[in-house]
Protein backbone atom coordinates (compact mmCIF):
# COMPACT_ATOMS: atom_id res chain seq x y z
CA UNK A 1 0.00 0.00 0.00
CA UNK A 2 1.07 3.58 -0.56
CA UNK A 3 1.49 5.74 2.52
CA UNK A 4 -1.91 6.11 4.15
CA UNK A 5 -3.66 4.99 0.98
CA UNK A 6 -7.43 5.37 0.97
CA UNK A 7 -9.35 2.16 0.46
CA UNK A 8 -12.64 2.47 -1.45
CA UNK A 9 -15.71 2.75 0.76
CA UNK A 10 -17.85 -0.23 1.50
CA UNK A 11 -21.17 0.07 -0.28
CA UNK A 12 -24.28 0.40 1.84
CA UNK A 13 -26.80 -2.43 1.90
CA UNK A 14 -29.43 -2.32 -0.82
CA UNK A 15 -32.12 -2.13 1.86
CA UNK A 16 -31.08 1.38 2.90
CA UNK A 17 -33.36 4.17 1.69
CA UNK A 18 -32.36 5.77 -1.59
CA UNK A 19 -31.81 9.14 0.09
CA UNK A 20 -29.61 7.69 2.86
CA UNK A 21 -26.21 9.47 3.05
CA UNK A 22 -23.21 7.36 1.97
CA UNK A 23 -21.77 5.38 4.86
CA UNK A 24 -18.60 3.32 4.94
CA UNK A 25 -18.75 0.42 7.39
CA UNK A 26 -17.97 -3.23 7.97
CA UNK A 27 -14.18 -3.06 8.16
CA UNK A 28 -11.64 -3.71 10.92
CA UNK A 29 -8.64 -1.39 11.30
CA UNK A 30 -5.15 -2.12 12.59
CA UNK A 31 -3.09 0.88 13.66
CA UNK A 32 0.63 0.38 14.35
CA UNK A 33 2.01 3.10 16.63
CA UNK A 34 5.62 3.89 17.43
CA UNK A 35 7.20 6.59 19.56
CA UNK A 36 7.76 9.33 17.03
CA UNK A 37 10.29 11.40 15.14
CA UNK A 38 10.76 15.10 14.37
CA UNK A 39 9.70 16.44 10.98
CA UNK A 40 13.19 17.81 10.41
CA UNK A 41 16.57 18.29 12.08
CA UNK A 42 16.38 22.10 12.28
CA UNK A 43 15.96 23.88 15.61
CA UNK A 44 12.22 24.58 15.37
CA UNK A 45 11.28 21.08 14.16
CA UNK A 46 13.28 19.59 17.01
CA UNK A 47 11.78 22.01 19.50
CA UNK A 48 8.19 21.15 18.49
CA UNK A 49 8.92 17.44 18.76
CA UNK A 50 10.75 17.67 22.09
CA UNK A 51 8.08 19.93 23.57
CA UNK A 52 5.33 17.46 22.74
CA UNK A 53 7.39 14.54 24.03
CA UNK A 54 8.66 16.16 27.23
CA UNK A 55 5.28 17.74 28.05
CA UNK A 56 3.69 14.28 28.35
CA UNK A 57 2.86 13.67 32.00
CA UNK A 58 3.46 9.96 31.48
CA UNK A 59 7.02 10.64 30.35
CA UNK A 60 7.87 13.31 32.92
CA UNK A 61 5.98 12.95 36.18
CA UNK A 62 7.70 15.89 37.86
CA UNK A 63 5.14 18.41 39.19
CA UNK A 64 4.29 20.97 36.49
CA UNK A 65 5.21 23.90 38.76
CA UNK A 66 8.80 22.64 38.76
CA UNK A 67 8.95 21.08 35.29
CA UNK A 68 7.32 23.82 33.16
CA UNK A 69 9.95 26.55 33.68
CA UNK A 70 12.80 24.03 33.44
CA UNK A 71 11.42 22.65 30.17
CA UNK A 72 10.54 25.94 28.49
CA UNK A 73 13.33 28.16 29.75
CA UNK A 74 16.26 25.74 29.75
CA UNK A 75 15.74 22.40 27.97
CA UNK A 76 13.85 23.70 24.92
CA UNK A 77 16.43 26.43 24.51
CA UNK A 78 19.51 24.22 24.47
CA UNK A 79 18.51 20.65 23.67
CA UNK A 80 16.91 21.05 20.17
CA UNK A 81 20.20 22.13 18.62
CA UNK A 82 22.19 19.26 20.12
CA UNK A 83 19.62 16.60 19.31
CA UNK A 84 19.13 18.01 15.81
CA UNK A 85 22.81 17.37 15.11
CA UNK A 86 22.43 13.78 16.34
CA UNK A 87 19.37 13.21 14.15
CA UNK A 88 21.20 14.69 11.17
CA UNK A 89 23.76 11.88 11.35
CA UNK A 90 21.06 9.19 10.87
CA UNK A 91 18.56 11.10 8.70
CA UNK A 92 17.05 9.33 5.69
CA UNK A 93 17.93 11.99 3.13
CA UNK A 94 16.16 10.27 0.25
CA UNK A 95 12.80 10.52 2.04
CA UNK A 96 13.78 13.50 4.22
CA UNK A 97 12.70 11.77 7.43
CA UNK A 98 14.00 9.89 10.43
CA UNK A 99 14.61 6.14 10.12
CA UNK A 100 11.87 5.35 12.62
CA UNK A 101 9.27 6.81 10.25
CA UNK A 102 10.77 4.95 7.28
CA UNK A 103 10.77 1.61 9.08
CA UNK A 104 7.33 1.98 10.68
CA UNK A 105 5.79 2.84 7.32
CA UNK A 106 7.43 -0.24 5.83
CA UNK A 107 6.14 -2.41 8.68
CA UNK A 108 2.65 -1.14 7.97
CA UNK A 109 2.96 -1.73 4.22
CA UNK A 110 4.30 -5.25 4.71
CA UNK A 111 1.61 -6.08 7.25
CA UNK A 112 -1.05 -4.82 4.82
CA UNK A 113 0.41 -6.98 2.04
CA UNK A 114 0.47 -9.98 4.38
CA UNK A 115 -3.17 -9.43 5.33
CA UNK A 116 -4.21 -9.00 1.69
CA UNK A 117 -2.27 -12.16 0.82
CA UNK A 118 -4.30 -14.23 3.26
CA UNK A 119 -2.06 -14.02 6.32
CA UNK A 120 -5.10 -13.87 8.59
CA UNK A 121 -6.91 -16.60 6.67
CA UNK A 122 -10.46 -16.15 5.47
CA UNK A 123 -11.94 -13.12 7.23
CA UNK A 124 -15.58 -12.08 7.41
CA UNK A 125 -14.57 -8.42 7.58
CA UNK A 126 -11.97 -6.65 5.42
CA UNK A 127 -8.92 -5.48 7.41
CA UNK A 128 -7.28 -2.09 6.82
CA UNK A 129 -3.74 -1.40 8.10
CA UNK A 130 -2.32 2.03 8.94
CA UNK A 131 0.40 3.56 11.12
CA UNK A 132 0.98 6.58 13.35
CA UNK A 133 3.41 8.18 15.77
CA UNK A 134 2.70 9.06 19.38
CA UNK A 135 4.75 12.24 19.06
CA UNK A 136 5.04 14.10 15.77
CA UNK A 137 3.42 13.03 12.52
CA UNK A 138 1.32 11.26 11.42
CA UNK A 139 -0.66 11.68 14.61
CA UNK A 140 -2.76 8.99 16.25
CA UNK A 141 -5.90 11.14 16.03
CA UNK A 142 -5.51 11.74 12.29
CA UNK A 143 -5.07 8.06 11.48
CA UNK A 144 -7.94 6.92 13.72
CA UNK A 145 -10.15 9.40 11.88
CA UNK A 146 -8.87 8.13 8.53
CA UNK A 147 -9.58 4.51 9.48
CA UNK A 148 -13.07 5.39 10.64
CA UNK A 149 -13.80 7.20 7.37
CA UNK A 150 -12.77 4.03 5.51
CA UNK A 151 -15.46 2.11 7.35
CA UNK A 152 -13.50 0.68 10.26
CA UNK A 153 -16.01 0.12 13.03
CA UNK A 154 -13.44 -1.79 15.11
CA UNK A 155 -9.80 -0.76 15.45
CA UNK A 156 -6.89 -2.65 16.97
CA UNK A 157 -4.15 -0.30 18.17
CA UNK A 158 -0.72 -1.93 18.42
CA UNK A 159 1.83 0.08 20.45
CA UNK A 160 5.14 -1.17 19.02
CA UNK A 161 6.71 -1.80 22.43
CA UNK A 162 7.33 -5.45 23.38
CA UNK A 163 7.65 -4.51 27.07
CA UNK A 164 4.94 -2.43 28.75
CA UNK A 165 5.77 0.90 30.38
CA UNK A 166 3.44 3.71 31.36
CA UNK A 167 5.67 6.14 29.44
CA UNK A 168 5.29 4.17 26.20
CA UNK A 169 2.37 1.76 25.87
CA UNK A 170 0.06 3.63 28.24
CA UNK A 171 0.61 7.01 26.64
CA UNK A 172 -0.40 5.57 23.26
CA UNK A 173 -3.68 4.50 24.83
CA UNK A 174 -4.08 7.93 26.44
CA UNK A 175 -3.71 9.70 23.10
CA UNK A 176 -6.04 7.29 21.35
CA UNK A 177 -8.76 7.78 23.94
CA UNK A 178 -8.28 11.56 23.77
CA UNK A 179 -9.10 11.26 20.07
CA UNK A 180 -12.11 9.05 20.77
CA UNK A 181 -13.49 11.66 23.17
CA UNK A 182 -13.85 14.07 20.24
CA UNK A 183 -15.70 11.59 18.00
CA UNK A 184 -19.45 11.64 17.63
CA UNK A 185 -19.49 8.04 16.39
CA UNK A 186 -16.76 6.09 18.12
CA UNK A 187 -15.35 2.85 16.75
CA UNK A 188 -14.78 -0.04 19.15
CA UNK A 189 -11.10 -0.06 20.13
CA UNK A 190 -8.67 -2.64 21.46
CA UNK A 191 -5.14 -1.93 22.69
CA UNK A 192 -2.73 -4.82 22.05
CA UNK A 193 -0.96 -5.93 25.25
CA UNK A 194 2.84 -6.29 25.43
CA UNK A 195 4.51 -9.39 24.02
CA UNK A 196 7.72 -9.49 26.06
CA UNK A 197 7.42 -13.26 26.63
CA UNK A 198 5.64 -14.29 23.43
CA UNK A 199 7.20 -17.40 21.88
CA UNK A 200 7.23 -15.91 18.38
CA UNK A 201 8.97 -12.78 19.65
CA UNK A 202 11.64 -14.70 21.55
CA UNK A 203 12.23 -17.03 18.59
CA UNK A 204 12.56 -14.00 16.28
CA UNK A 205 15.05 -12.32 18.61
CA UNK A 206 17.11 -15.51 18.85
CA UNK A 207 17.06 -16.03 15.08
CA UNK A 208 18.03 -12.44 14.32
CA UNK A 209 20.75 -12.42 16.96
CA UNK A 210 22.30 -15.66 15.73
CA UNK A 211 22.26 -14.49 12.13
CA UNK A 212 23.91 -11.18 12.91
CA UNK A 213 26.52 -12.70 15.22
CA UNK A 214 27.47 -15.23 12.55
CA UNK A 215 28.03 -12.37 10.09
CA UNK A 216 30.59 -10.65 12.34
CA UNK A 217 34.31 -11.03 11.78
CA UNK A 218 34.82 -11.66 15.51
CA UNK A 219 33.18 -13.57 18.36
CA UNK A 220 31.92 -11.31 21.17
CA UNK A 221 33.07 -12.14 24.66
CA UNK A 222 29.95 -10.46 26.06
CA UNK A 223 26.58 -9.64 24.48
CA UNK A 224 24.63 -6.77 26.02
CA UNK A 225 20.84 -6.61 25.79
CA UNK A 226 20.23 -2.88 26.18
CA UNK A 227 16.70 -1.61 26.89
CA UNK A 228 15.50 1.99 27.18
CA UNK A 229 15.52 2.97 30.83
CA UNK A 230 12.87 4.52 33.07
CA UNK A 231 13.33 6.46 36.32
CA UNK A 232 13.70 4.22 39.37
CA UNK A 233 10.77 6.09 40.94
CA UNK A 234 8.44 4.87 38.18
CA UNK A 235 9.43 1.28 38.91
CA UNK A 236 8.96 1.84 42.65
CA UNK A 237 5.42 3.04 41.95
CA UNK A 238 4.54 -0.24 40.26
CA UNK A 239 5.54 0.01 36.61
CA UNK A 240 6.20 -3.57 35.39
CA UNK A 241 8.71 -2.53 32.72
CA UNK A 242 11.87 -3.77 34.48
CA UNK A 243 10.25 -7.16 35.09
CA UNK A 244 9.22 -7.46 31.44
CA UNK A 245 12.75 -6.63 30.29
CA UNK A 246 14.23 -9.15 32.72
CA UNK A 247 11.91 -11.90 31.47
CA UNK A 248 12.70 -11.13 27.82
CA UNK A 249 16.42 -11.28 28.59
CA UNK A 250 16.12 -14.54 30.51
CA UNK A 251 14.11 -16.19 27.73
CA UNK A 252 16.49 -14.90 25.05
CA UNK A 253 19.45 -16.14 27.08
CA UNK A 254 17.87 -19.58 27.30
CA UNK A 255 17.02 -19.63 23.59
CA UNK A 256 20.62 -18.81 22.70
CA UNK A 257 22.10 -21.15 25.30
CA UNK A 258 24.12 -18.38 26.96
CA UNK A 259 25.08 -17.77 30.58
CA UNK A 260 24.25 -14.70 32.67
CA UNK A 261 27.84 -13.56 32.28
CA UNK A 262 27.71 -13.87 28.49
CA UNK A 263 24.36 -12.11 27.93
CA UNK A 264 23.93 -9.09 30.19
CA UNK A 265 20.84 -6.86 30.62
CA UNK A 266 21.35 -3.08 30.85
CA UNK A 267 19.37 0.16 30.48
CA UNK A 268 20.19 3.20 28.34
CA UNK A 269 19.00 6.73 27.52
CA UNK A 270 18.66 8.14 31.01
CA UNK A 271 17.77 11.81 31.20
CA UNK A 272 18.24 14.29 34.05
CA UNK A 273 19.80 13.90 37.51
CA UNK A 274 17.37 11.36 38.99
CA UNK A 275 18.31 7.72 39.51
CA UNK A 276 17.11 5.37 36.75
CA UNK A 277 16.81 1.59 36.76
CA UNK A 278 20.17 -0.14 36.61
CA UNK A 279 22.62 -1.32 35.44
CA UNK A 280 23.30 1.54 33.02
CA UNK A 281 24.43 0.58 29.52
CA UNK A 282 27.20 3.16 29.19
CA UNK A 283 28.68 2.43 32.61
CA UNK A 284 28.54 -1.33 32.00
CA UNK A 285 30.31 -0.97 28.65
CA UNK A 286 33.00 1.21 30.22
CA UNK A 287 33.52 -1.25 33.09
CA UNK A 288 33.78 -4.23 30.73
CA UNK A 289 36.45 -2.46 28.68
CA UNK A 290 38.40 -1.46 31.79
CA UNK A 291 38.31 -5.07 33.00
CA UNK A 292 39.92 -6.25 29.78
CA UNK A 293 36.97 -7.35 27.66
CA UNK A 294 38.00 -6.66 24.07
CA UNK A 295 35.00 -7.74 22.00
CA UNK A 296 31.31 -7.04 22.63
CA UNK A 297 28.04 -6.88 20.73
CA UNK A 298 24.95 -4.90 21.75
CA UNK A 299 21.39 -5.87 20.89
CA UNK A 300 18.31 -3.75 21.67
CA UNK A 301 15.32 -6.10 22.12
CA UNK A 302 12.98 -3.42 23.46
CA UNK A 303 12.97 -1.43 20.22
CA UNK A 304 10.76 -2.68 17.37
CA UNK A 305 12.63 -0.45 14.91
CA UNK A 306 16.01 1.21 14.75
CA UNK A 307 16.04 4.86 15.73
CA UNK A 308 18.26 7.53 17.29
CA UNK A 309 18.63 5.54 20.51
CA UNK A 310 19.90 2.45 18.74
CA UNK A 311 21.79 3.81 15.73
CA UNK A 312 23.46 6.86 17.29
CA UNK A 313 23.41 6.27 21.04
CA UNK A 314 24.46 2.63 20.90
CA UNK A 315 26.26 2.53 17.56
CA UNK A 316 28.27 5.73 18.05
CA UNK A 317 28.26 7.01 21.65
CA UNK A 318 28.58 3.65 23.39
CA UNK A 319 30.95 2.28 20.75
CA UNK A 320 33.24 5.24 21.40
CA UNK A 321 33.08 4.64 25.17
CA UNK A 322 34.12 1.03 24.66
CA UNK A 323 37.00 1.83 22.33
CA UNK A 324 38.24 4.74 24.45
CA UNK A 325 38.57 2.50 27.50
CA UNK A 326 40.47 -0.36 25.94
CA UNK A 327 37.92 -2.28 23.89
CA UNK A 328 38.84 -3.37 20.38
CA UNK A 329 35.79 -4.85 18.60
CA UNK A 330 32.25 -3.49 18.93
CA UNK A 331 29.09 -4.45 17.05
CA UNK A 332 25.62 -2.94 17.18
CA UNK A 333 23.01 -5.50 16.15
CA UNK A 334 19.99 -4.28 14.21
CA UNK A 335 16.49 -4.34 15.67
CA UNK A 336 13.91 -6.74 14.22
CA UNK A 337 12.67 -3.85 12.06
CA UNK A 338 10.66 -4.86 8.97
CA UNK A 339 12.62 -8.00 8.11
CA UNK A 340 11.13 -11.48 8.09
CA UNK A 341 11.63 -12.05 11.82
CA UNK A 342 10.23 -8.66 12.75
CA UNK A 343 7.14 -9.03 10.59
CA UNK A 344 6.51 -12.53 11.98
CA UNK A 345 6.20 -10.97 15.43
CA UNK A 346 3.86 -8.17 14.36
CA UNK A 347 1.76 -10.64 12.37
CA UNK A 348 1.47 -12.98 15.36
CA UNK A 349 0.37 -10.15 17.66
CA UNK A 350 -2.23 -8.89 15.17
CA UNK A 351 -3.59 -12.37 14.47
CA UNK A 352 -3.95 -13.07 18.19
CA UNK A 353 -5.57 -9.74 19.08
CA UNK A 354 -8.08 -9.76 16.20
CA UNK A 355 -9.67 -12.99 17.39
CA UNK A 356 -13.44 -12.58 17.61
CA UNK A 357 -13.44 -9.56 15.31
CA UNK A 358 -12.61 -11.08 11.94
Amino acid sequence: MNEHATISKASAPALLPADHPPVAFGRVGVLLVNLGTPDGTDYWSMRRYLKEFLSDRRVIETPRLIWWPLLNLVILTTRPGRKGKDYDTIWNRERDEGPLRTITRSQSDKLAAWVEGGGLGATARPVVVDWAMRYGNPSIASRLEALQKQGCERILIVPLYPQYAAATSATVADKAFDALKAMRWQPAVRIAPPWHDDETYIAALASSTRRQLEALDFEPEVIIASFHGIPQEYFDRGDPYHCHCAKTTRMLREALGLSRERLVMTFQSRFGPAEWIKPYTDETIKTLAEKGVKRIAVTTPGFAADCLETIEEIGVENRDIFLEHGGEKFARLDCLNDDEDGMAVIGAVVRRELQGWI
